[in-house]
């Protein structure tokens, strides 16, 4: 008789159980905001509350949150924090732009994240995860979180800029690092909503990186741009080729095109590089879950060629993957700033509240989820999967500001996940002890070394 193993418990905070000082929210909040958050939050419909940088309200009912993203999205806008924090990076790149800048942004880029256009990029991501993981071959020990940042960039790279991405792929994964190690974090100052001529720490620390990143953009859209002049008809027609026909009078400008490439290079790819990582770790710890998956993909590569056809015919894999989102979500928080007071129900919100949907805690909510802290799968089976609520999971957020890059993302991992595991497995070791830490992203604090194997 087969006996079902007790779910692995993968590493996170516990809630806490007292609220903390002023200087001691302030210090969480700058090291790890996944810290900050009490036991109450993760059981009830929403919070209420005064905070240091003025009132706030964390919205964890489905519907409120349907309310907020979707119903009356209009009300809205990107959270004065959150803003601080990214547009330094990106500027008036698609994450950040707000308004008719956004709107011209969205509509530019929609052609590239078309079904059609996605299906194209299948073979090229086979291609470079088929070419990735031949450092494999020999077995040994790796970090798999830094390997995933390499992978995920080569596949973006290829697929976005056809390989045309100036600069360096060892030293670009070392800065994407330091990036969000600096200008990533949430600065005590902006916290405080202190004025802005005050100089950022954080941001004075993350200048030199951020101007190798400008410069990787600027060079890049030079190569393009000798390209043209060379030979037209020899010029891909990509992401980039996109942007930069979208350039003039009535589309974007310079600076517009200029900081969409850099949103896509410098955030791109780095969701999905954390989600991939957290589920080789996850699967790792849970090996009869990685025996379903392993088996499934073996099954599947056996009979269907077509990489395009991979995510309907591997559930199981999936599944794994969609609960590592799940419990890891790359964006864990989604921030936003009534422009008017309302009411919900018997909520008031005030304007100027800092309102957080933060799939942190939507994900792990006692009353969403049946064992939140557990890593099971079967959640997002055929079947189950049906019965989760389009707003209680949110790892691409929600409304008109859904990831444009939900389905090229959902298509990579299960292609990168379906090459590596039936070539290799992936095992813990000794050392394998992450801890999650916001840092724009969920990411594993001292990295995921893991031995692999040749299957």
């Amino acid at each position: 008789m087969d006996i079902q193993p007790a779910p692995f418990i993968p590493p996170a905070p516990k809630p806490r159980t007292t609220p903390p000082s002023t200087l001691e929210m302030i210090r969480i909040v700058y090291r790890n905001p996944l810290e900050l958050w009490g036991e109450h939050t993760y059981n009830e419909p929403w919070i209420s509350a005064n905070g240091v940088g003025g009132h706030l309200i964390v919205a964890n009912d489905p519907a409120l949150i349907r309310h907020v993203l979707v119903d009356n999205a209009r009300n809205y806008k990107m959270a004065t924090v959150r803003q601080k924090i990214l547009r330094p990076i990106l500027r008036d790149g698609l994450l950040t732009a707000e308004g008719e800048v956004w709107k011209r942004s969205r509509k530019a880029m929609a052609p590239v994240f078309t079904p059609r256009h996605i299906f194209g990029f299948a073979q090229p991501m086979l291609r470079r995860t088929q070419d990735f993981v031949t450092r494999y071959e020999d077995g040994g020990t790796s970090d798999i979180a830094q390997d995933m940042t390499l992978l995920t960039y080569d596949i973006l790279a290829e697929t976005l800029f056809s390989g045309e991405i100036s600069g360096e792929p060892g030293s670009f994964a070392n800065e994407i690092d330091r990036l969000f190690e600096t200008m990533g974090r949430v600065d005590p100052l902006d916290l405080l909503r202190a004025p802005d001529w005050l100089p950022r720490l954080t941001r004075i620390r993350g200048r030199k990186t951020m101007a190798y990143f400008r410069k990787i953009v600027t060079d890049t859209v030079k190569m393009r741009e000798a390209k043209f002049k060379r030979d037209p008809d020899a010029v891909p027609q990509d992401f980039l080729t996109l942007l930069l026909k979208a350039e003039g009078p009535d589309g974007l400008t310079r600076a517009e095109v200029e900081d969409n490439i850099i949103t896509f290079i410098g955030a791109g790819h780095e969701t999905t590089a954390r989600a991939l990582g957290w589920t080789l770790y996850c699967l790792a710890e849970s090996p009869w879950e990685r025996n379903r998956v392993e088996q499934e993909i073996d099954q599947v590569l056996a009979r269907e060629p077509d990489p395009t056809k991979w995510l309907d015919a591997m559930p199981f894999t999936r599944a794994a993957f969609d609960e590592a989102l799940r419990l890891y979500p790359p964006a864990p928080s989604i921030n936003r700033e009534p422009i008017e007071p309302e009411m919900w129900k018997d909520l008031h919100i005030p304007k100027h509240a800092a309102v957080l949907v933060m799939p942190w805690v939507v994900h792990r909510h006692r009353k969403l989820w049946d064992r939140p802290d557990a890593f099971l799968p079967e959640r997002f089976h055929p079947g189950n999967r049906e019965k989760i609520d389009r707003f209680q999971y949110l790892p691409f957020g929600a409304g008109p500001r859904v990831c444009i890059g939900a389905s090229f993302a959902m298509q990579e991992a299960i292609i990168a996940l379906a090459i590596m595991l039936s070539r290799f497995r992936f095992d813990t070791t000794a050392e394998t002890k992450p801890w999650p830490v916001q840092k724009l992203t969920t990411q594993p604090q001292g990295g995921l070394p893991m031995q692999v194997t040749p299957r």
